[in-house]
């Protein structure tokens, strides 16, 4: 029976299958693993940017309401005085409430003017990363998931 030679060809082809199916798992277990790991990395990246994004919209909006705080207290300050100058005389009064009053007005306007023009600014610069980005990664990603299925596919051909 070891004698014979058709023995030791089955066994030299057993040997030969086992150690092509090795080394084919192992190719295609790695590849399998560095997509996923890709897939990770990429989930984790758009999930950082997600938050810096929330980040940058909770700062912004941070700043619009100390603008608003700001505002308020130009407001009080401007009642306040306008009271002092209530006590003065009548024809200053109005003269100094309408100027007074016109400044809180316009900077308040132009506070919330601007709050509002950078939360739009950066929003818009976050989506065009986020946008740039994501097209980038996945122009590769998809010629790389033809390229693993492709030889996927091609595998039973070339282990039978």
């Amino acid at each position: 029976m070891f004698a014979s030679s058709t023995f030791w060809y089955a066994v030299a082809f057993v040997i030969f299958i086992v150690g092509v199916a090795r080394l084919a798992g192992k190719g295609i277990l790695g590849g399998l693993d560095a997509r996923s790991k890709r897939i990770a990395d990429e989930l984790e990246q758009a999930q950082k940017l997600r938050e810096d994004a929330q980040a940058a919209l909770a700062q912004f909006q941070r700043k619009q309401r100390d603008a608003l705080k700001e505002a308020e207290a130009i407001l009080a300050s401007a009642r306040e005085e306008a009271s002092r100058i209530r006590a003065q005389a009548a024809s200053d009064l109005e003269a100094g409430l309408k100027r007074r009053e016109q400044q809180a007005v316009d900077k308040i306007a132009q506070a919330e003017a601007l709050a509002i023009q950078q939360v739009r600014d950066l929003a818009v610069e976050i989506a065009v990363q986020a946008t740039e980005k994501l097209l980038v990664q996945n122009v590769d990603e998809a010629r790389n998931s033809v390229l693993v299925d492709a030889a996927i596919s091609e595998l039973p051909a070339k282990l039978h």
